[in-house]
């Protein structure tokens, strides 16, 4: 269904969604429903181009010619028997409307209609390739209906017969399998194959009626390649039984070869011509006045008839206006061929005489659209003019148009001529959010973490002495009294260091002089102010190692948390060597040294 949906929008020219879109406007006020049938979806599926359209309505379409006058369809023709309008529109874009229904035949060649419903119509049809339809209509739009399974037919490129009875109830069914063949080089399935033998040598051509003679006539100066069907015809022996009078010797054909290369040409631009009217004189053009007039009347398109007659009227008045002085631009001649019937551009290509007349064709179809080489599309990018802008598609026209009459040559002119569509450059954008923290690793979390216990760790925790005026080691210590804590704090000190002023402490142990320079640094740094005293009793290896000890104990407990730290550990190990260093009187100096700065008095007022 998606896959129909695009081959509507993509692979139909303008001018045939155009012509399907005033369709089905009228129908749907109507109350009808429409679905686009036969070699339409056929060349839809094959990917080839659509030449035509065919439109299958659940409903009597003879009723709706004025309204279909009125939405821009030109009635060419129509059978009334079928309930089929023959519409022609703007563009050269041929449509064949009419009512589904069944068919049943009481003899070969006479078909009996009655109204019946889209899966009906199909299963009465020729072939299978051409018994499909797509919805055109509101919530089923692009659905497919294949009820006599032709997609597997076309990939197979054949023609299969629906009814076993097909050739010998419809003759015209030979003729069309002919020239189906033709044009899209299939061969006709294997049983299908032998019944069309069968039909050829029984005659039941002979059954083909009057309206089915000139239907195919007239499709035959419809077709893209008219010799090569009008010699496959002739080849089988169908052009007897059709006009006798016209063959392929009736045709001119090298002025219908160049005709084909011109309008090729002409497809690059886009513009694509219904080339029926223009090659339908060079088809006859060797057949006789009275016979041409004889094979227009068959036509059931009398439409079509008209203007081929006024084709060559037609064909003047455009060359005036093509030739005027208003044209004299590029650009002009430009927007006069795009906006005229393709049908009089391709005749005027063809028929027209004259230097002027050709040299523009050939300014248009080869020098001109080189112009949509030099748009600037990366000056118009830094000018902010981009696609998304309502004016962009109509200010590429305008620079092309510009660029093709050499009206802009430096890129100055250029920037100068779109300047005043280049729009404002928006404001700086503003940064509402709040900047973000950045958050922390976890690895700096935890280095912040060690280093605050590191330094709690450092600093001792001693409760204060019962006498303020007493220092670390005194009597009231040896008594049972907790020493008081330090008065600075150690941030820089260490466990290493603790054993350097051991040393210098351990040699003075027999004299009492130095006692007072070892009791100086005891009152400003707490924690080797504990070990001096030690050091200076006779058992200083045992006061040694039990500082090692002590401070042993304060780095296990770096990582937990502070209330571990218990003074009352320190207390033992500070108490052994002060009992043994009780004859040693020449420690009263110290005394004296320490009571000129009271040192428990400030970490008082830390707690």
């Amino acid at each position: 269904m998606a896959d129909y949906i695009y081959l509507l929008e993509n692979q139909l020219s303008p001018a045939q969604r155009t012509a399907l879109s005033s369709i089905h406007d009228v129908l749907r006020s109507k109350g009808l429903t429409l679905f686009l049938t036969g070699g339409a979806v056929r060349d839809l599926t094959v990917g080839a181009r659509v030449r035509d359209l065919d439109v299958t309505v659940q409903g009597n379409p003879l009723k709706l010619k004025k309204e279909l006058e009125k939405a821009g369809a030109q009635i060419d023709g129509e059978r009334e028997e079928s309930q089929t309008l023959y519409l022609w529109f703007p563009g050269g874009i041929r449509v064949e409307l009419s009512a589904a229904s069944t068919v049943t035949f009481s003899k070969p060649g006479k078909p009996v209609y009655k109204p019946a419903s889209i899966l009906d119509d199909l299963r009465n049809r020729d072939f299978t390739a051409n018994a499909m339809a797509i919805s055109l209509n509101e919530g089923s739009y692009g659905l497919l209906m294949d009820p006599m399974n032709g997609v597997a037919d076309i990939e197979n490129r054949e023609l299969r017969l629906i009814s076993n009875y097909g050739f010998i109830e419809d003759p015209v069914r030979l003729l069309r399998g002919t020239r189906l063949g033709t044009r899209l080089g299939w061969q006709f399935e294997e049983r299908t194959a032998q019944r069309y033998k069968t039909a050829k040598e029984e005659g039941y051509i002979s059954a083909l009626s009057p309206f089915w003679q000139g239907y195919e006539l007239e499709q035959i100066a419809h077709e893209e390649e008219p010799l090569r069907a009008l010699r496959a015809l002739e080849a089988e022996g169908w052009m007897k039984h059709l006009f006798p009078a016209w063959g392929a010797a009736k045709v001119n054909s090298s002025a219908l070869n160049e005709m084909q290369v011109r309008n090729g040409q002409l497809h690059e631009l886009g513009i694509l011509s219904d080339v029926a009217a223009t090659q339908f004189p060079l088809l006859v053009a060797k057949l006789q006045p009275k016979d041409v007039n004889v094979l227009k009347k068959k036509f059931p398109r009398q439409g079509f008839v008209k203007r081929v007659d006024s084709l060559e009227a037609r064909t003047r008045d455009f060359q005036n206006r093509f030739t005027a002085k208003e044209m004299a631009a590029p650009s002009a001649t430009w927007k006069l061929v795009h906006a005229t019937d393709p049908e009089l551009v391709l005749s005027l290509y063809v028929n027209g005489k004259g230097a002027a007349i050709q040299n523009k064709f050939k300014g248009l179809l080869t020098e001109w659209p080189t112009a949509k080489q030099r748009i600037p599309y990366q000056l118009m990018q830094e000018m902010r003019i981009t696609p998304d802008l309502p004016i962009y598609d109509e200010l590429v026209d305008k620079l092309f148009f510009e660029l093709m009459d050499n009206k802009l040559s430096t890129p100055e002119e250029m920037k100068a001529y779109l300047e005043p569509f280049s729009p404002p450059a928006p404001p700086p954008p503003i940064t509402l959010r709040r900047p973000r923290k950045v958050k922390e690793g976890k690895t700096a979390r935890a280095r912040k973490k060690a280093a605050a216990a590191a330094e709690t760790d450092a600093e001792p925790m001693s409760l204060p002495n019962e006498a303020g005026d007493v220092p670390v080691g005194s009597a009231p210590e040896r008594d049972g009294g907790e020493p008081k804590p330090a008065t600075k704090k150690p941030s820089k000190e260490k466990v290493a260091p603790a054993p350097a002023p051991a040393k210098k402490a351990a040699a003075p142990a027999k004299a009492a002089a130095p006692a007072k320079k070892a009791a100086a640094p005891a009152a400003k740094k707490a924690a080797p102010a504990k070990a001096a005293p030690a050091k200076k009793a006779v058992p200083a290896k045992k006061a040694a190692a039990s500082a090692k000890k002590a401070v042993a104990k304060k780095a296990a407990p770096a990582k937990k948390a502070v209330p571990k730290k218990v003074v009352a550990k320190k207390a033992p190990a500070k108490k052994q060597p002060a009992k043994k260093a009780a004859p040693v009187k020449k420690a009263a100096p110290v005394k004296k040294a320490a009571a000129k700065k009271p040192a428990p008095k400030k970490p008082a007022k830390r707690r």
